[in-house]
This record gives structure tokens, sequence and C-alpha cells, in this order.
């Protein structure tokens, strides 16, 4: 049963059972007060007629010692001839009628209740109408008489059930009213819950950016809010899913590419070496193949593991001096001659775990030097900043194209593969960048235009910086178009190593 109706069928329940309960004590509190005063009547009437019997009585001359029962019938016929609709009965000591109006009731039972000093009544219904039957002892003459009246309260039980009827036909217009009218509302107030039911069958059906409807600001309004930035985290980890999947799916499918390649020359040579007998020159040329092409495998699965290491383990942070990391990438590339290395660097405190730093810093100069032809300037630039250490390296190279910048830090994604592959690259190297900077809390920023050159480069952060700090306004020289700073003359080492 849809929750509207049972709205709408609980209010109709409740108010039917309101109503019901309400009218019956309303029409019978009514009843019992109208009743109370009849029999008040009927009582000051007994009284009435006991006095009014005993003054006859004592009025009538004495002849004889006593009351006698013709006497008495005289009394009762006078007594009913004075009242209009006035019942009454007359009865000895033995209870036997004396006296009686015509359709007096028969039955004698009230007289038990009947004492000296007591009073008795009831309600007895004779014929389809309702009566009050009192009865009273009266003493007079040396006679001791019952005196009982009967008054018709007919009328008021008739009323009592007239209250009854209009108040059940009343009730049931308010109900049928306020059943159409609860209907209504049941409905509005229910909307919500369909409308967060719509939503939910269309995100089952795989619709996430469906968003229910808020036409309130209730409770209700705010559960349809709840609901919808729920479907809306909800989404984002969809998405998020689906990238990881369609990532590990790109990387499977790029490293069974990357390894395909080396692996069928490998055995190819291997079978030529092996099957044939070959001149010195073509032994020697296929020998080397499987080599070049074996440190390439190796090359490749050792950046495999350093990624997968570098995901799953906390790096140990301590303090170094930058000096000594730009110090360390002189000694490293002093033997390059076909490119132009230049550093420039300011002194101070980085907080990260050194070997990893080493890494990146040696992946990122690598990558410039590759992208670089033969006499280009690479730039490898150090500045502290209010907020940290700031590292870039730029190079003057053949530059990204845009749409491909958010992908290089993928794993086996290559924008140019020929070249990479010239340089028994694999993809691997910026993806670990990324990951090392990552757990630094750092991020890898790229800056590049194609033809022109790229700059790569991310901010350690000092622990101790204050937070709400503004970072100063250096940038890399034209990576970002700004001067000022160590990135803009420049004094520091600019010499082919």
């Amino acid at each position: 049963m849809r929750f509207s109706y049972k709205i709408l069928f609980c209010s109709i329940l409740i108010m039917a059972v309101s109503f019901g309960v309400g009218g019956y004590v309303f029409v019978d509190d009514v009843f019992q007060t109208s009743l109370e005063r009849e029999t008040k009547q009927a009582k000051d009437e007994s009284s009435i007629l006991q006095f009014a019997f005993e003054t006859a009585a004592l009025n009538i001359p004495s002849k004889y010692d006593m009351l006698q029962n013709s006497v008495i019938e005289e009394i009762g016929a006078n007594l009913e001839r004075g009242g209009q609709g006035r019942l009454l009965r007359l009865l000895d000591e033995q209870q036997k009628v004396v006296y009686a109006s015509e359709g007096f009731v028969e039955d004698t039972a009230l007289l038990d209740s009947v004492g000296a000093t007591t009073r008795a009544w009831r309600v007895i219904s004779l014929q389809g109408n309702y009566y009050i039957q009192t009865g009273t002892m009266v003493t007079t003459l040396d006679r001791i008489l019952y005196l009982e009246t009967m008054r018709d309260v007919t009328s008021v039980y008739a009323e009592r059930d007239r209250g009854f009827a209009v108040y059940r036909n009343i009730t049931l217009l308010i109900l049928v009213f306020s059943s159409v009218l609860m209907y209504f509302i049941s409905s509005w107030l229910t909307k919500p819950i369909r409308l967060l039911t719509q939503a939910a069958k269309k995100m089952t059906a795989g619709d996430y950016g469906y968003r229910a409807e808020q036409i309130s600001l209730d409770e209700m309004g705010q559960l349809t809010c709840d609901f919808n930035h729920m479907a809306g985290v909800l989404e984002e980890n969809i998405h998020k899913l689906e990238d990881e999947i369609r990532a590990r799916e790109d990387f499977i499918a790029a490293f069974s590419h990357e390894l395909k390649t080396p692996l069928t020359a490998v055995i190819g040579y291997a079978d030529l070496l092996r099957s044939r007998k070959l001149d010195e020159e073509k032994h020697f040329l296929s020998a080397n193949y499987i080599y070049t092409e074996g440190k390439r495998l190796e090359a490749m699965s050792f950046r495999l593991l350093e990624l997968i290491v570098t995901k799953r383990n906390a790096v140990k942070r301590q303090e170094e001096k930058a000096e000594s990391l730009f110090a360390y990438l002189e000694d490293v590339y002093r033997e390059e001659k076909n490119i132009r290395l230049n550093f420039q660097y300011e002194p101070g405190v980085v907080n990260v775990e050194i070997d990893l730093l080493k890494t990146v810093l040696i992946n990122l100069v690598d990558n410039a030097c590759k992208a670089s032809k033969e006499g280009d300037l690479v730039e490898i630039l150090g500045e502290q900043r209010k907020k940290g250490y700031y590292i870039a390296v730029r190079d003057e190279g053949v530059g990204i194209p845009p749409e491909e910048c958010k992908k290089i830090t993928e794993a086996f994604y290559m924008v140019d593969k020929s070249r990479s592959r010239s340089h028994n690259g694999a993809g691997l190297g910026l993806a670990l960048c990324a990951e090392i900077l990552k757990l630094h809390g750092s991020e890898l920023m790229i800056e590049s235009t194609l033809g022109k050159g790229s700059c790569f480069s991310f901010l350690l952060t000092d622990k101790e910086a204050e937070a709400d700090g503004e970072e100063e306004n250096h940038t890399v020289g034209g990576a970002a178009g700004s001067s000022g700073g160590i990135f803009g003359a420049g004094t520091g080492t600019d010499r082919p190593l």
C-alpha cells in the first residue's frame, strides 16, 4: 500500500473514532442531564401526590375506624384527574392494588426497595414508551399504603436518538469532506518521497547525474537535499572507479604492448643465433639488440617496482639542505655535453625523503634532456618561498600538446612513443614522480607550449609555514610570464656540463 494511502486511511480512522466517541459522549451527556431533570420532577411530583393524598384522607369525615379501600379509590381517581397524563397506583399493606390508572405497569418489584423513609425510582420501557416509575410509602389513619407514579419521558429518549442520528449524519459528511481533503494533503506531503523514489529508480537504471527536485524546506526537503548530496558523492565515486578501471585496463594493455615488442625481438634474434651460424658482425648486432632490449625491460621492471612500492609505503621525511640536491644533480650530469644545463637556486631547507626526491629530479631532468635538441638550454631552478621551497625544471624542447598534459603522469603513457623508445623509455617516469610528490603532500605542475618547451615544477611545503600565509608572486622565468627573484637575470651556473 502506498504511503499516502496509509496516511489517508489512518487519518480517516482517527477522525472517525474521535468523532464517534466525542459525539457519543456529547449526546449522552445531554441525555443524562435531561433524564436527571425529568427524574427530579418525577420525585417532586411523587412528593406532592403523597402530601395531597394524606391531606385528602384527613379531610374525609370519620365514619369508620380506618381508611376504607373505597375512599382510597376515590382519592386516587381525584388525584389522577388533577394532572394531565398522570399515571398512579395505590396499593394496600399486602401490596395488593387498590387503585391503578389505565395502562399502569403490573410489575410491583419496585416496592421491595421502598421503606418508611425511602423513596425508590426506576426507568421502565412499556409498549415502546419510556417512563420514570417512583414508589413511596404513605401512612395515614392507621393505614400503610404504597403510592406509585409513572412519568412519561419518551420525549427525552427520542431526543437522544435524534441527537445520535444528526451527529452521525454530520460525522459522515465531515469524514467524506475530510477524506477528499486528506487525499490531496497526503499526496502533497508524500510528493518528496515519490520524487526520491523516482530519482532512486533513475540512478538504478544508470542515470547517476539525475537529482530529486527539492520542493520544501522542512525535514522532507532536508532529506531530499541530503539524498542529492549523497547521489553527488556516489556519482563522483563511481566516476573515480570507472576511471580507475579504465586506467587499469589501459595500464595492462600498455604493459602488454611494451612487453610484446622487445620480447618478440629478443625471441627472434635468440632463435636466429640458435638456428644459424652467423658471421661475427651479424652475431654481434643480434647479441647487442638482445642486450639492449633486455636492459630496457630491466629498466621498465625497476620503474614498475619503484612505482608499486612508492604507492604502498609511507615516506620518512627529514630536513635536508636544498643546495645538496642541486649539487648532486650537477655531479650526475657533469658529463652531459649535448645539452646546456643552467642551475639557479637559493639556499633553503626541505623536509623530504632525500632518495625519493632525487629520483623525481633525475626523471624530470632526463625528460627535459630527451625533449631538447642538441645545444638547447635546460634550467634547473630553486627558490625559497613563504609556504615552502619551489623547484622547477624548464626546457626549450618540443613541448606537449595541451590535451596531453593531464595524461602524461599516467603509467605507460607517452606523447611520442617512437622518441621514448629510442631513449629506452616506457612512460613510467612521470607517473613515479607524481606518486612520490603526492607522498610529500605536493603535486607536479606542468606548463607547456607546443614547439617552445615545457616547465615541470612542484612546491615542497614547510611544516612550520603559517597556514594563512599568502604565496609570493614568483614564477619561473618565461614559463609563467613574470619577472623578479632569481628567475629573472639569475646568478647560478650557466655552462654546458
